[in-house]
């Protein structure tokens, strides 16, 4: 075998996006990309990075989305030609408005086998480009260079250099289309990286934050712990989605939405200071809204958050010396008291349990039996999951029904939490909780990664559970509430206006799926749980890697 333009230009990429910083690349199996994928693999085999190959590109996008959250530097993922790219669409989509670090390695046909119906042949030059920081048509190898591309899709990638598409700033997704002509391998070269500069974003210096007005900190999706610094510093309250990865501290409200809805405090708000993607509750969306109120939101994602057409955008925020209003803070800390929900189980009473009195003993016998006993509810179930996380695993919340009563209910946590709020869809949640646990227990770090979701959101990735053999297997807990269809239409408009037959049909949809089925043809542990006590032993003590605990739940 020889050595082709088009291997020593995949052998050229791969050691430069290494030397840059990238250390996965997910792999979908194809054609035209072969060059690429046997340089990541060598690379791979040489230790410089990790390669996960998975069949499906919608799945593919979706865990190089996940090990990009977790890490905050960008996964690359590659495919072929053709429909394989489209596939790709709706993780783009989603790491541009969630300003998550993505590239695209997208092998093509060359300029002469475009347009003139050649097989697997498509439109993909600027495919993504309303969704990426960047989009570049490569040269075919042989007549121009693929050095110097790894560095220019990094940087942009990580809002590390000026680019016409998106937020000064702000990472998001690249797209190189890769176009070569055959022979499309050959004599591998050696992958030497070359050591570069990982970038940062450009940011701007700090928007100063006087203590002068009323103010409250909101930390939608992807917040962090920036969003408690603040909310500290200023002395102000903090609401905290439970998505945010914010949800800790003092400071934390209990209850917000009804909060928010009072004149005497959500009434009273003057400025309200945003990080994050806030998506949860229509009582913050209509706060964010609000003419009279002075909303300063720091840039995240592809878009400017600015509802009231009249938001300042920032790239960070910082608090300016003085002393802090503690009467407004106060007031906002009494009444989230008052809100506090607790889902825990009494204390046994000893007492009652040993007593000589035989209607006594019998009556505490049955309060005991029936906590054992008690069944599963919304409720109930998030706070399973909540109580058994901690700060060393990780929590993916699906966009479903659950994730909504988890923000009405939970209390604060210093819980690193993941979910796909940029555009809120259903797809892709167990691939990017996939690629959250590979990347948060890389290296023998300790922890679980646990994935809350609904039924048909677990229903719409089942391909995710698809893992090749040959790679570490991830501790990866899918807890799945299932009610039997979609009944998170329940509480939306069309409830009230369609007919019975119709909301099934067209929104419940109601299936009759058996999920332990699906566990056991993809290779994964299952167990299906029904009380309190039972999930709580099932969180805690996994019986396997790869675990699916299926939650019946009324509708």
């Amino acid at each position: 075998m020889t050595s082709s333009p088009a291997m020593d230009a995949a052998a050229t990429l791969i050691a430069e996006l290494v030397g840059h910083g990238v250390r996965d690349i997910v792999v979908s199996p194809g054609s035209r990309s072969q060059a690429l994928a046997l340089a990541a693999v060598r690379a791979a085999d040489d230790g410089h990075l990790r390669v996960h190959v998975r069949i499906d590109e919608r799945v593919a996008g979706f865990t190089a989305l996940g090990i990009a959250r977790e890490t905050r530097m960008p996964a690359a993922v590659v495919c072929t030609s053709g429909t394989a790219v489209g596939n790709l669409l709706p993780a783009v989509m989603e790491a541009f408005h969630s300003g998550v670090p993505m590239l695209l390695l997208t092998a093509d046909r060359p300029p002469e086998l475009r347009g003139v119906g050649a097989n697997q042949a498509t439109l993909q030059e600027g495919l993504f480009r309303p969704w990426v920081r960047d989009a570049l048509d490569a040269p075919v190898p042989g007549e121009g260079d693929w050095a110097g591309l790894a560095e220019r899709a990094v940087a942009a990638s990580m809002g590390a250099r000026e680019v016409e598409s998106g937020l000064r700033g702000v990472a998001g997704p690249v797209h190189l289309n890769l176009p070569t002509r055959e022979p499309l391998s050959g004599d591998l070269p050696s992958i030497e990286p070359v050591r570069g500069e990982v970038p940062s974003g450009l940011k701007e210096e700090p928007f100063e934050l006087d203590r002068s007005r009323r103010t409250v900190v909101i930390a939608g999706a992807d917040a962090g712990p920036d969003a408690e610094e603040i909310a500290h510093a200023g002395g102000w309250p903090l609401i905290a989605e439970i998505v945010s990865g914010a949800r800790f501290g003092r400071q934390v409200v209990h209850g917000y939405r009804r909060l928010l809805a009072r004149e005497d405090l959500g009434g009273r708000i003057e400025r309200v200071v945003v990080l994050g993607h806030p998506t949860l509750s229509r009582e913050v969306a209509a706060l964010l809204a609000r003419q009279d109120v002075e909303i300063v939101a720091v840039r995240h994602g592809g878009e400017e958050l600015n509802l009231n057409h009249r938001t300042r955008g920032v790239d960070a925020v910082a608090v300016a010396p003085g002393a802090a209003a503690r009467d407004w803070l106060g007031e906002w800390m009494r009444a989230s008291a008052a809100e506090v929900v607790d889902l825990s189980e009494h204390a046994p009473d000893p007492e009652a349990l040993a007593s000589a009195d035989f209607a006594a003993r019998r009556e505490a016998v049955k309060a005991e039996l029936d906590a054992v006993r008690r069944p599963l509810d919304r409720e109930l179930l998030v706070d399973a999951v909540w109580r058994a996380t901690w700060p060393h695993d990780r929590l993916v919340f699906g966009s479903s029904r659950l994730v909504r009563v988890a923000d009405q209910v939970l209390g604060g946590k210093k819980v690193p939490v993941h979910a796909n709020r940029g555009l809120a869809g259903i797809d892709g949640t167990i691939a990017t909780a996939t690629g959250v646990a590979i990347s948060s227990q890389a290296a023998g770090a300790p922890g679980i990664t646990r994935v809350l979701l609904g039924d048909l959101a677990f229903l719409h990735d089942v391909g995710a559970l698809l893992l090749p053999p040959d790679e570490t297997e991830p501790r990866l807990q899918v807890i799945v509430g299932n009610d039997g269809g979609g009944t998170i239409f329940d509480a939306l408009e069309v409830a009230s206006s369609a007919r019975p037959g119709d909301l099934d049909r067209a929104f419940y949809t109601p299936h009759t799926v058996r999920l332990e089925h699906l566990a056991l043809a993809y290779g994964w542990e299952y167990q299906r749980v029904t009380t309190r006590t039972a999930l709580d032993q099932a969180l805690t003590s996994p019986r396997g890697g790869r675990q699916i605990i299926e939650v019946p739940l009324a509708r």
